[in-house]
């Protein structure tokens, strides 16, 4: 997504600042576990309940053309947001914003036009993104934040979406909020052959030619994912599993996440199948420390984008 357009993560740069929320904050802790990746596969297969997103996504076609490049831009930022500097946070959320502006088209169920910039769709990916990071972190890692870390965790969720487009008004920032949002947008989540083939094909990406750990790992993931999802999301995609294999996959992925949960076992795992993702983590858990060690606000950091590094 984007590393083919001048990606502008620089690792080898010291860090700035410590970016949006800094060291001790739960934004930091949920979103640096290996539960992020389950998270991460979450978000984008129920982001395609959105008929808008689906339509965005089946006409770039990129998850098809270059599933892991993808991915892994679409992680990365996130993480960039989450944990690295606020200049690489503002540099890639202004490329991101430009990539979108080219995303435009025709929804074919309600002959609306589509924009991967409007602030409805922006909105819905970010929730989705830091409401299923935290809800597997929950799940299979060290369990529920306390309320003081929740009610933390949503506040920095608002901050993070100040660099994209959605209203801050309409930015959720509690557990309640959040549950309202879905319940708000849910009559208009709906499925269609390319949503379906979306939700299938990253939950189970195909194989072939440097393919295959992303074929692996997804498919790895997938039971567990779908544990994860409210029932009736998992009957209108069809991707529904006995309640089994729910039980049995809930004691396993937590001992596979107990089992990667240093920082030299996580980079380890993603260090081939998602380097820019990689990248970034290494430089949270590995690199100096910055150069200032203070937190800034999105409004300061677009101040100091403007000056050279």
């Amino acid at each position: 997504m984007l590393a083919d357009r001048g990606w502008p993560f620089d690792p080898s740069r010291r860090r700035e600042d410590l970016g949006f929320f800094g060291p001790g904050s739960p934004t930091w802790k949920v979103w640096t576990s290996p539960t992020a990746l389950l998270g991460f596969q979450r978000a984008v297969t129920l982001e395609h309940f959105d008929p808008f997103l689906t339509a965005a996504v089946a006409d770039a076609r990129g998850i098809y053309l270059d599933p892991r490049g993808r991915l892994d831009g679409t992680l990365s930022y996130f993480l960039i947001v989450a944990v690295g500097d606020s200049r690489s946070a503002i540099e890639t959320s202004d490329l991101l914003m430009r990539v979108h502006a080219k995303a435009t088209g025709i929804e074919p169920i309600s002959g609306k036009r589509y924009s991967a910039n409007s602030p409805e769709s922006q909105l819905w990916i970010h929730v989705t993104g830091w409401h299923s990071v935290l809800k597997c972190y929950e799940t299979f890692g060290p369990g529920p934040l306390t309320r003081e870390e929740e009610d933390r965790y949503w506040a920095d969720c608002a901050v993070a979406a100040e660099l994209q487009t959605c209203r801050s008004s309409d930015v959720p920032r509690s557990r309640d909020q959040v549950r309202e949002y879905f319940e708000s947008v849910r009559s208009r989540l709906c499925v269609s052959e390319p949503a379906l083939e979306g939700m299938h094909y990253l939950l189970r990406t195909r194989g072939g030619r440097g393919r295959w750990p992303l074929w692996a790992m997804s498919r790895a993931m997938a039971p567990a994912t779908v544990s994860t999802l409210p029932a009736w999301m998992r009957r209108l995609g069809d991707v529904d599993q006995p309640a089994a294999v729910d039980r049995i996959v809930a004691p396993l992925t937590r001992v596979a996440v107990r089992a990667a949960a240093t920082p030299r076992v996580e980079l380890a795992v993603i260090k081939r199948l998602l380097p820019m993702t990689h990248a970034v983590l290494d430089q949270h858990f590995n690199g100096a420390p910055p150069v200032l060690a203070e937190t800034v606000t999105p409004a300061r950091a677009r101040e100091l984008a403007a000056t050279p590094a």
